[in-house]
């Protein structure tokens, strides 16, 4: 099995550096997000319009932490949104999504500024 921290990067420095303005873009979006829903919206939809350009780089696998960073947070969020009901369940589960929300923008964050990928590849 190869290091995925050795993939070879067919796009120009110029190309890596403007995905990289990119990845950290949405990144911030991200953070913004918690005061603002709608800046993670956006931010998953620059990661999908991008993912293309990046494929094959290592800034594609900031744009696929960030995509699944979204999606699970949604959706734990909308579950406890439904849970406070229970006992009020829900709240505990919004603030576990909270802090793993913030852990990954921060992980992401700290991982693109050092130019490392952040997920392992399978």
């Amino acid at each position: 099995m190869s290091d995925p921290q050795n993939i070879i990067d067919p796009a120009t420095p110029q190309d890596m550096e403007s995905l990289k303005t990119i990845a950290l873009a949405v990144y911030v979006l991200q953070a913004l997000s918690f005061f603002w829903g709608i800046t993670a919206v956006i931010g998953v939809i620059i990661d999908y319009v991008k993912l293309e350009d990046a494929r094959g780089t290592w800034v594609e696998n900031h744009l696929r932490w960030q995509i699944r960073t979204f999606w699970w947070a949604l959706i734990w969020s909308v579950l406890g949104f439904a849970l406070i009901w229970v006992f009020g369940l829900g709240f505990l589960v919004l603030a576990v999504v909270y802090f793993w929300t913030i852990y990954r923008v921060v992980k992401g964050w700290l991982k693109l500024t050092e130019r490392k990928m952040v997920l392992p590849t399978l």
